[in-house]
């Protein structure tokens, strides 16, 4: 498929590699994008997978060596049966227990986070316990789920209908070039770049004997990191880490920019950015994310 080649390029710069992580039960799958620099480490949105963030990967090549990980549940990583396995505390242990392994394996400490959405949550969760995990950390519109008894009305209606809609998902196609073609057509994927779509194509869906192709993120995991948003909060989460923080926030996102501001406000050492974008900032406009980003980073 011609016009998928590109996304092959960049998919193809990455070395796959699987890390098992014993006392936490799963095998978490990593992209070594490689790249000159300090490690970091990139995280994905709910329901998606490490390759989406392909079009962040060229200029951060150029500053650092690039690793990016499948949630649990997602892409080519472990996926656990029921909803406790995906609780949020989980997901911040696992990049807690990879940003530890890589530092060991590298001899160096992970220079920079960088997570979108529920990805951006998990490594504030992660940061929270080991303060010195990261040296800088990179948050695109985090999700910031208030605690579910302290929830208005309408943002557990919100979830709700978010979980609902992954479950009806719809997750198989005849091959690739269908799913491609059909994603083209959702609201969902109406501002992304072509070879965004290309890269989640590739990246996002596995190919079963008959050609056939599948999600690797099934809706069921999906909704159900979605009904476990209230398990966390948020506001305690990031009281006590003093990481240089960029809180990169959506202008035109999910989550209220007067929340975000707060939040910021509460850290040791953060601040906010606005982006003149939507919540899926990193496939639709990713020369923004790299824009606010590497300055952030070479300040030092």
């Amino acid at each position: 498929m011609a016009e998928m080649d590109r996304a092959r390029e960049l998919l193809a710069l990455g070395t796959p590699r699987r890390m098992e992580l014993g006392d936490r039960g799963v095998e978490i799958a990593l992209l070594d994008w490689g790249g000159q620099g300090p490690p970091a480490l990139l995280h994905h949105a709910n329901g998606f997978c490490k390759g989406v963030l392909g079009l962040l990967v060229p200029e951060l090549r150029k500053r650092f060596r690039v690793f990016a990980m499948d949630a649990r549940g997602h892409g080519d990583s472990t996926r656990l049966p029921g909803t406790d396995a995906y609780r949020w505390d989980e997901f911040a242990l696992d990049v807690v227990a990879v940003a530890e392994r890589l530092a060991a394996e590298l001899g160096q400490n992970l220079a920079l986070g960088l997570g979108h959405s529920f990805g951006g949550t998990s490594l504030l969760g992660a940061a929270s316990r080991v303060p010195a995990l990261f040296e800088r950390l990179v948050l695109i519109d985090p999700v910031t789920p208030p605690k579910a008894h302290e929830a208005m009305p309408e943002r557990l209606e919100h979830t709700a209908k978010l979980a609902e809609g992954a479950q009806r998902r719809r997750s198989d196609w005849p091959d690739r070039a269908e799913a491609r073609a059909w994603w083209s057509e959702r609201p969902l994927f109406e501002h992304w770049r072509q070879d965004a779509i290309d890269l989640y194509a590739l990246d996002g869906l596995r190919e079963l004997p008959d050609g056939s192709v599948e999600l690797k993120c099934p809706g069921a995991v999906e909704a159900a990191v979605f009904q476990n948003g209230g398990s966390i909060d948020v506001a305690a989460l990031i009281e006590g880490i003093s990481t240089p923080t960029l809180w990169l926030a959506a202008d035109q996102g999910n989550f209220p920019l007067e929340i975000a501001t707060r939040l910021a406000s509460t850290m040791a050492e953060a601040r906010i950015e606005c982006l003149d974008a939507g919540h899926l900032v990193p496939m639709e406009q990713p020369e923004l994310v790299v824009d606010a980003c590497l300055p952030f980073v070479e300040a030092g």
